[in-house]
């Protein structure tokens, strides 16, 4: 039977777990107690502590620069912000098919602005991101665009913290960049082939290597999985060798995050019942709030009073709503 229970790390030492993340959504009935929403996804929380510093865990992830532990560091988005009748909605990256060549002509015409406010270069710059130094921006309160987006952009603009004035300085600069692209032609070969278009620059992710705040259940691991860089970024950091997709011989001391997990269950239910694996601790995030479960050969089966009935296999599904 599955447990959400998980025993002291010492006692688990010599047992073979794959450890599953699966990633989360906010709690909206939370985010409404406090004056301003609550900093960060689930799984990004969970991976890198309250603060959050996404921005040069990315960068680290995306770049074979070294980065500064001390240094804070921005993540700016070019981004399409969709007008409604009464507010604006932020569209994810996905959806506004951007390429190299575009980013890279955005980026241009923006720079001398963005580089005369933050008073830095930028760091390294690649299709959906840009990296500087947040330099004056450091202290805003700022929101990703994985946590923020199909929503109204009011309630996720970036806030002053402890200094006022800073998240209005941060609206002057974007509503600059916002005037240029809108004249830009990138935008105006785009409309003509029907696309979005970037009508806006987005901030994230702000904070320095320093803050990261990882779990043990990562930090134990031998081997990390996940296509998405903030873990590229992370298992660089750490140390812990890393692949984009799960690899077979390696499994026991494994912790993944993977895009498509469901995929992978064939696999993981194999491993237990070959006795290859020990356990299966899945990591997912019920109402927002960080749920761990123990799975073992013996759960990987539907519960049955008719005990002269062949016990079916539990399907995925069954497994994460359980």
């Amino acid at each position: 039977m599955s447990s959400d229970t998980t025993f002291p790390q010492n006692a688990q030492s010599n047992l073979r777990r794959f450890t599953l993340l699966l990633s989360g959504e906010d709690a909206l009935d939370e985010q409404g107690k406090e004056d301003r929403p609550i900093k960060g996804l689930p799984h990004e929380r969970f991976l890198l502590g309250d603060l959050v510093p996404i921005a040069p865990v990315l960068l680290m992830g995306q770049s074979s620069q070294e980065v500064n532990p001390n240094q804070e560091i921005a993540c700016l988005q070019p981004i399409h912000l969709h007008a409604t009748r009464d507010h604006l909605i932020l569209m994810n990256q996905n959806q506004i098919d951007l390429t190299e060549t575009e980013s890279s002509q955005l980026l241009k015409t923006a720079l001398p602005f963005i580089e005369e406010d933050f008073q830095s270069p930028i760091l390294f710059q690649d299709k959906h991101y840009w990296f500087i130094p947040a330099g004056p921006f450091a202290s805003l309160a700022s929101y990703s665009v994985d946590q923020a987006h199909g929503r109204n952009i009011d309630w996720w603009m970036p806030r002053d913290t402890h200094e006022a004035g800073i998240a209005k300085r941060w609206r002057k600069l974007q509503n600059e960049i916002q005037m240029l692209w809108h004249i830009d032609t990138v935008n105006e070969e785009r409309e003509q082939r029907g696309l979005l278009s970037i009508n806006s620059l987005w901030i994230s992710g702000i904070g320095k290597l320093n803050d990261i705040q990882a779990p043990v259940a990562i930090m134990q691991s031998k081997q990390i999985y996940g296509e998405h860089p903030l873990l590229t970024g992370l298992a660089k950091y750490l140390s812990i060798p890393h692949h984009t997709s799960v690899r077979n011989e390696v499994l026991a001391g494994a912790f993944a995050w993977l895009k498509q997990p469901e995929t992978i269950w064939p696999q993981l239910n194999k491993a237990l019942t070959d006795k290859d694996l020990d356990e299966l601790l899945i990591i997912d995030f019920l109402n927002g709030k960080t749920r761990e479960r123990i799975f073992t050969a013996r759960d990987l089966y539907k519960k049955s009073w008719a005990f002269w009935k062949k016990a079916e296999p539990l399907s995925w599904k069954e497994i994460i709503s359980s």
